[in-house]
């Protein structure tokens, strides 16, 4: 099975631009294509195989003829034949609504669901562009839902101002929003429940206002203060610096001015590299795929090593 590449699925978003096309090539069709869904099995929402061989085969598919050669036998174990993550690129012309997620046990309760757990990296930033991540003080939850009713939540917002190479890990329960001018690489558990609290009374293109959730947010919030969400990081260049260890992935940054092989036998668990500068070739026992800015690669599960060729890349290397 060599490295697959996936068809991106394109997501029209109120607050979407043209960045995933101007910057990253891809196909979209209007100027507010918000996401750009590279590897995901939410329902609906399948990816499918866009080089080589198996071209036009779902991802479930593969998963299904042999799931623990494309997952890993200990990503079966904990997930069965669901794959755990969503990757996606995304860009915020606008702000994004002001939202959470809720943790697995509330998720499976009222959605059938994972939780969503999820991470950011800055890929482009405009100049004062801010990320919103949680309070900037401990509030309780009569504080927080008179600021909702005197239309005063900002106030008790954490704002962070960003730049390229910036990382953030949202754990559920954080409030917080992609601001404005802001291109990022999230990585998270496969989920697409949230909950949205405060939109900007911002309407649709029907002029209605979007949907909040107000009620069900109050028992998923974190209300106190903390200043555990920015990620730091080794950057050293060609080795693998480790990123962000969860127990729903384990992601880490590799830049790359040589080639570099890795004997990932011992992984026991599929590979997925989403390039975030400059190009490579990844190779394993069984092909290879270019991959460029703004792409995604994965390698499954049953490969004894992968070889990066490349005279410049920057990739996430995204594991469970």
């Amino acid at each position: 099975m060599y490295p697959l590449k996936f068809n991106p699925i394109l997501k029209e978003r109120l607050w979407g631009g043209s960045k995933l096309g101007d910057i990253f090539g891809k196909p979209i069709e209007n100027d507010i294509t918000g996401e750009s869904w590279e590897v995901s099995t939410v329902k609906g929402d399948i990816s499918v195989v866009a080089n080589g061989a198996i071209a036009g085969t779902s991802l479930q598919e593969l998963i299904d003829n042999d799931a623990e050669g494309f997952l890993g036998k200990s990503v079966v174990e904990r997930f069965g034949k669901e794959f755990p993550i969503l990757i996606k690129f995304i860009d915020a012309k606008q702000d994004l609504s002001i939202q959470l997620h809720p943790n697995d046990e509330l998720a499976k309760k009222r959605h059938d669901s994972f939780g969503k757990t999820e991470m950011w990296y800055i890929m482009d930033a405009d100049k004062d562009a801010n990320l919103i991540v949680g309070f900037n003080k401990t509030v309780t939850k009569n504080e927080y839902q008179k600021s909702i009713e005197n239309d005063m939540l900002l106030d008790l917002l954490n704002y962070e101002e960003v730049k390229e190479g910036d990382t953030f890990f949202i754990n559920t329960g954080k409030i917080h929003a992609i601001g404005a001018g802001v291109v990022l690489a999230e990585i998270q558990q496969t989920s697409d429940v949230t909950y949205r609290v405060f939109d900007f009374n911002r309407k649709d293109k029907n002029g209605n206002l979007r949907e909040l959730h107000t009620d069900m947010a109050l028992d998923a919030m974190d209300y106190e203060k903390k200043d555990d969400f920015k990620v730091a990081y080794s950057k050293q260049n060609n080795r693998v610096n480790d990123m962000v260890d969860c127990p729903y992935f384990k992601t880490n940054y590799i830049d790359l001015t040589e080639d570099l092989e890795q004997n990932i036998t011992t992984r026991d668990s599929f590979t997925i590299y989403m390039c975030v500068s400059g190009q490579a070739i990844i190779v394993n026992e069984d092909g290879e795929t270019t991959v460029k800015k703004g792409e995604t690669v994965l390698v499954p599960a049953n490969s004894n090593k992968v070889i990066l060729k490349t005279k410049g890349v920057t990739l996430l290397e995204v594991t469970i």
